[in-house]
């Protein structure tokens, strides 16, 4: 039986998709709300969800294992001290995705993901 366990591939090697998703992880806290394809867009909500809910221990080990992930210092700021006290009371579901239809060039689904306020 075949068991879909895995991440979407992205048409990219292991290394270029992880880069991918910090890049975009890191722009979405920056700017709280990015336009993109609806496959990057599904696949930046689980990562950054997760980034947020290690980022919620707020101690050392979770500031470190953030930073594994976000190299920009200032998004680092943003995410302990405004993201992470902004969803103390919420268990998961910190980002919304809207699908915005097809792009002109090459037809490809896009989708809009932001923050949740």
């Amino acid at each position: 039986m075949i068991k879909n366990r895995g991440s979407r591939k992205l048409s990219v090697t292991s290394a270029h998709r992880r880069s991918l998703l910090r890049n975009l992880a890191t722009s979405l806290f920056l700017h709280e709300k990015i336009t993109t394809t609806l496959a990057k867009a599904k696949e930046v909500s689980g990562f950054s969800e997760r980034l947020i809910t290690v980022a919620g221990r707020k101690d050392v080990n979770a500031k470190r294992a953030v930073a594994k992930e976000i190299s920009n210092k200032e998004v680092m700021k943003k995410l302990f001290e405004v993201l992470v006290p902004r969803y103390e009371g919420r268990k998961g579901g910190f980002t919304r995705i809207y699908k915005l239809g097809t792009r002109k060039g090459d037809r490809a689904s896009t989708a809009i993901i932001q923050l949740l306020a």
